[in-house]
């Protein structure tokens, strides 16, 4: 008998290069890949981490700009700092733990602390390209895959001092990714919310703003009916801007820590939660449930904290339990500046008070009457058996902090061929599937209650675990996939005003997409091209040349499941669902479900094209 056992000997155990490591495990360094569809991919991280630097330099009193510039897949980050030492520049960018920021007295109050930001994007970008001036003179040095090129001598230079990296994110391990502006946008509108007269220009944009976390709030609310005017809180570390939504449920925030958006939170988010509910008992003198204070709340929270402790690379989320070692804990800081002045402006804004007050009373009313309801809604869950009957599930669900677990994708699909087909095709382990019957009711409008009145809505409730909030949220991607007919489009409609009208939350924090499915196969004898669109059709005919097989996609229940396997694999398309300010909602909810048909068919009338014409169109 063969032993076919691995033998575990000196040869079994190997060292890698620092770039080979970062290039092998990426994960460990950037959180994912993905293509740029994702507002958390990693080439989004890239951006970030170079831009962290720059900003580091900014808050230290070092540059008023910084410049941005993305062109296709390349990136460039211009600041105007201090610029790296110049005997340092190779090791600062390509020497795993090595950098000025293990040095407090230098980086206080920093965002990168780990010595790897920019080495993971040197070494997981195809090219890239560090110049550093400082004191009239520059260098540079060029890298492919963090490996070195060129490294060129120091020269004279009139340019002023700042440090300038240009990368390209490398398609052997991101794909063929695309950079979505709205993403890159947002973040950038982050950094100077937080970092109050900085300028970032980003491709002939500018950026800037005047009142920090007040300005972050109003352009995210962009109209929605308010309570009462934005509080605004600033202390030396701490920042903090709230209201309260008359339209909107559940509770949203913004937080961040040195400029760094925690999308996950963490000790200060939860700090803040804490600290809300501990003042407001106190001004009314009432013992007030904490989900009756913080339902309907919107919130921006930044803290800045000595030698953060973050719980991954990526830094989402704050693990710090103190402002600085050994110091005061981040509990007791933001409590005790919530306590005297909330606490004064409740006292000197009787008509926020009163208005904070009927709130929430009126949210212990709807938190009562909810509660029969909620209780017969979740037996019916078990009654219809969800698991056997509706959804199909995969093995491994939804954790922010593991890399292979952010693959868990659920597919909201309506039909038993089309539902059979993504089952069959899928990944057991990180995709499931959650079949529709029919289309779902068009609940613009309606209350919570309904949710849990719709069996349909129950069961997707369920099925996603968010019934409360999205901590235990199942899945990362939650994706629609219908028909590319008027049917399919309408049941996408209705499953985004679902998630848009009850949990807006899945939608601003990125996790609801479109499929894209092909709708053209286009074959010869030699090779077969799938088409998303009529342009990719005609390239395809005249790629591969006359009277090639074209076949029309329907449906997804036409696509065979070997196929289909093909659409939803790691190359799988996926349009994110992006909403651009939160006072959008009612606006855009309204105008596409409410009653206003005349004005949509107007729209409608004045926009519509034939295909003959779109086709001649890109013939053209």
């Amino acid at each position: 008998m063969v032993d076919t056992v691995e033998q575990y000997n000196e040869d079994s155990v190997k060292s890698l290069k620092w770039n080979e490591h970062i290039r092998h495990r990426p994960g460990m360094y950037i959180g994912k890949l993905g293509d740029g569809s994702s507002h958390d991919d990693g080439i989004y991280v890239l951006l970030k981490e170079i831009i962290d630097n720059s900003i580091d330099e900014y808050m230290m009193g070092h540059g008023r700009s910084i410049d941005v510039t993305i062109k296709e897949h390349t990136v460039t980050v211009r600041d105007y700092g201090r610029g790296i030492p110049l005997g340092k520049l190779v090791a600062c960018v390509s020497q795993i733990n090595t950098g000025a920021k293990y040095d407090s007295k230098v980086f206080k109050k920093a965002v990168g602390l780990n010595g790897v930001g920019s080495k993971a994007v040197n070494a997981l970008s195809s090219h890239f390209y560090a110049q550093t001036f400082r004191e009239g003179k520059l260098k540079s040095a060029e890298f492919q895959k963090g490996d070195l090129l060129k490294e060129s001598p120091e020269e004279e230079s009139e340019q002023r001092n700042g440090t300038l990296i240009t990368f390209t994110p490398d398609q052997l391990l991101f794909g063929n990714y695309h950079y979505i502006p709205e993403y890159v946008e947002q973040m950038l509108w982050n950094y100077c919310y937080l970092n109050t007269g900085l300028i970032i220009n980003f491709n002939g944009q500018r950026f800037q703003a005047k009142n920090g976390l007040l300005d972050m709030l109003e352009r995210a609310i962009n109209g929605n009916p308010l309570l009462f005017p934005i509080i605004h809180i600033k202390d030396d570390d701490f920042e903090c801007a709230f209201t309260h939504s008359s339209r909107q449920s559940g509770e949203e925030y913004y937080s961040f820590v040195n400029g760094q958006h925690t999308t996950q939170g963490g000790t200060h988010l939860s700090a803040f939660r804490e600290a809300i509910v501990k003042t407001i008992r106190e001004f009314y003198g009432k013992d007030f449930e904490p989900g009756d204070i913080r339902s309907s709340i919107i919130a921006a929270v930044s803290v800045k904290v000595n030698e953060p402790v973050f719980e991954s690379q990526t830094k989402t989320k704050l693990g710090s339990q103190y402002m600085e070692p050994g110091g005061v804990t981040i509990n007791k800081f933001i409590n005790d500046i919530l306590k005297k002045k909330l606490d004064n402006y409740l006292h000197m804004n009787s008509e926020t008070a009163e208005a904070l007050y009927r709130k929430i009373l009126q949210n212990e009313k709807e938190r009562k009457e909810m509660a029969n309801i909620k209780k017969l809604a979740r037996e019916s869950v078990k009654k219809v058996s969800l698991h056997n009957k509706k959804l199909r599930d995969c093995r491994v669900h939804y954790n922010s902090n593991d890399d292979r677990r952010l693959e868990s994708t659920l597919f909201i699909t309506e039909g038993d061929s089309a539902s059979g087909s993504i089952t069959k095709s899928r990944d057991v382990n990180t995709q499931a599937v959650f079949s529709l019957r029919g289309k779902p009711l068009n609940c613009f409008g309606m209350s919570k209650k309904v949710v849990y009145e719709n069996e349909e809505f129950n069961l997707l409730q369920a099925a996603l675990n968010i019934e409360d909030d999205l901590e235990n949220l199942r899945y990362n991607y939650i994706v629609i996939a219908t028909d590319a007919d008027v049917d399919g489009m309408h049941i996408r409609l209705l499953l985004l005003t679902f998630f848009l009208q009850f949990f807006p939350d899945l939608v601003k924090a990125g996790h609801i997409y479109i499929l894209q499915t092909p709708l053209f196969r286009v074959r010869n004898k030699k090779k077969t091209i799938y088409c998303y669109s009529e342009e990719e059709r005609v390239s395809a005919i005249a790629e591969l040349g006359p009277n090639p097989e074209i076949t029309r996609f329907k449906g997804l229940g036409e696509i065979s499941p070997d196929e289909f396997k093909h659409f939803i694999d790691q190359n799988m398309r996926l349009d994110p669902v992006i909403l651009k300010h939160s006072g959008d909602i009612h606006k855009v909810l309204s105008y596409y479900m409410g009653k206003n048909t005349p004005d949509r068919q107007k729209f409608i009338i004045h926009n519509l094209r034939s295909d003959d014409e779109i086709e001649k169109e890109l013939v053209a």
